[in-house]
């Protein structure tokens, strides 16, 4: 690979990552705006992954030439990755919220940057450099300063806020394995389908309340167009041109733009704490765009 090249995967990596984080960031908007007519947690999650995946199992139908699934161990890594990683993570997140302050059960699972980094070291062999430490304690303490950390709470809620940062870290890096193996969307597609078979079989036992309205379920398509099937295949897309460790720094970048769309839109303060934790994460990001092979 030549030196231009590499400059210009890292390029394309790094900004597939900060538009994966702006994906992901503007999930708890439009969540909240499913969730005011009438939708649960559950049913936004079941909508946005059986409509992310229907879409992209169409897609793939119509591009059948171009791609095909992976198969055996890989494929029941990818279902894994779905059911577990993507549901496992997903219940811990949203059940935590029923004990503790949303603050404090973001930043738990804000963790996850820096056990992405210890488990690249032991199962990845990659080796980290202090100045990557360095933009990766200044994404965390930036991460710290935007969502805030509220004490308080029930012991469960940190076992289960820290149970979902391990969890996700666990299959960012099963993920950069796998796609050593095959492309970013197949991937994608797996693990959002899998995650749609197990979000169906939750909505099957404990029922379902969905969107009363059309801003309701615009919101739903919204989730999973952009925070879910645009969101995951660029992570996926910068994890395999950037790897995990600066993938997973540079989505800092979520609750930043999570907290300036609720500003924007949603009439929340901006403080001096905020403002300050998103230069921070944003000069992390700077640093790692800068950093020389």
């Amino acid at each position: 690979m030549t030196l231009k090249k590499f400059h210009g995967d890292r390029f394309l990596g790094i900004l597939y990552v900060i538009i994966s984080g702006t994906s992901f960031g503007v999930m708890p908007i439009f969540a909240n705006l499913a969730y005011e007519t009438g939708a649960t947690p559950t049913t936004i999650l079941f909508l946005r992954f059986t409509i992310a995946s229907f879409l992209m199992l169409s897609w793939l139908f119509f591009k059948k030439t171009k791609y095909s699934f992976p198969k055996g161990k890989t494929f029941f890594i990818l279902v894994l990755m779905g059911c577990l990683g993507y549901g496992g993570q997903s219940f811990c997140y949203f059940k935590a919220l029923t004990f503790l302050p949303s603050g404090t059960v973001a930043i738990l699972l804000y963790l996850y940057p820096a056990l992405v980094t210890g488990l690249s070291l032991l199962f990845l062999n990659q080796k980290i450099t202090r100045y990557e430490l360095f933009a990766l304690v200044l994404a965390l303490m930036g991460t710290v300063c935007v969502v805030g950390f509220t004490a308080g709470g029930d012991l469960a809620g940190y076992i289960l806020g820290t149970l979902a940062p391990f969890i996700y870290a666990t299959y960012i890096i099963v993920g950069t394995k796998v796609l050593k193996k095959t492309d970013a969307f197949i991937v994608s597609t797996v693990v959002i389908t899998s995650a749609a078979v197990l979000y169906s079989g939750v909505i099957a036992f404990q029922g379902a309340l969905f969107p009363t309205n059309l801003v309701g379920w615009t919101a739903a398509v919204t989730i999973a167009i952009v925070s879910t099937i645009i969101a995951i295949f660029f992570f996926f897309a910068g994890i395999k041109k950037i790897g995990p460790v600066h993938a997973s720094m540079l989505s800092t970048v979520e609750p930043v733009v999570t907290v300036i769309l609720a500003w924007l839109f949603l009439g929340e303060q901006l403080g001096v704490y905020k403002i300050a934790g998103g230069i921070m994460v944003l000069m992390a990001g700077v640093l790692l765009a800068k950093k020389q092979p």
